[in-house]
């Protein structure tokens, strides 16, 4: 469930909102409904991974990866595919951090309302 909330809102947000939308939608979903911190922590690690990638894919392929080979040659790298792993990945583990903090952070809040 967290995955496919995750996927879809970012998805729809990411039309007309910065990149870093990931860090809010995935904070706030597992915050919200993440059952465990390794749910919190791999559901949007591979639904943004996905996500990218796909998108990444889409955008590139039907210009035969011009602006992807253009920015491997800048970071001296010989593969364009090693530029769209790497920016997918980082985006991924955005994610993946910010849906184990907002786990935790639901967390510690109950916690704190419980023992008052």
């Amino acid at each position: 469930m967290v995955f496919i909330v995750i996927v879809i809102l970012s998805f729809l947000l990411q039309m007309v909102l910065p990149w870093w939308v990931i860090v809010v939608i995935s904070f706030a979903t597992c915050g919200l409904i993440g059952k465990t911190g390794k749910i919190s922590l791999w559901a949007p690690f591979f639904a943004i991974l996905l996500l990218w990638t796909g998108m990444a894919l889409f955008k590139s392929l039907p210009n035969n990866n011009l602006l992807a080979g253009r920015i491997a040659e800048m970071f001296g790298v010989q593969s364009w595919l090693l530029i769209l792993l790497l920016s997918s990945l980082l985006g991924a583990f955005t994610a993946g951090v910010s849906g184990y903090c907002g786990y935790h952070f639901r967390k510690a809040v109950l916690i704190k309302k419980t023992n008052s």
